[in-house]
């Protein structure tokens, strides 16, 4: 019966660099709420889609510029930034 004991225990292998960037995911989140948005200005049966697109918009925005400003500062080295984001 192996021992799997904390200090014998598997580690995972790393993931790769690809899967840990998220501004693919980014890019792909905003490009579709932009689609949306010019969907429901255009199309006359989706008005009622304006509010919800516009402000899935803004919060898409509003989250990707406090990521951009947390991954600034963690590279800079600042004290309060979140880890891993570089």
């Amino acid at each position: 019966m192996p021992d799997y004991s904390p200090a014998t225990a598997p580690q995972p292998p790393a993931l790769p660099a690809r899967l840990l960037d998220p501004v693919p995911v980014i890019v792909v989140i905003a490009i579709g709420w932009l689609v949306a948005v010019l969907l429901a200005f255009t199309v006359p049966a989706l008005h009622d889609w304006r509010p919800i697109t516009v402000a899935g918009l803004g919060v898409g925005i509003l989250g990707t510029s406090i990521f951009l400003l947390q991954r600034r500062s963690a590279r800079r080295g600042d004290r309060g930034a979140q880890q891993g984001l570089t």
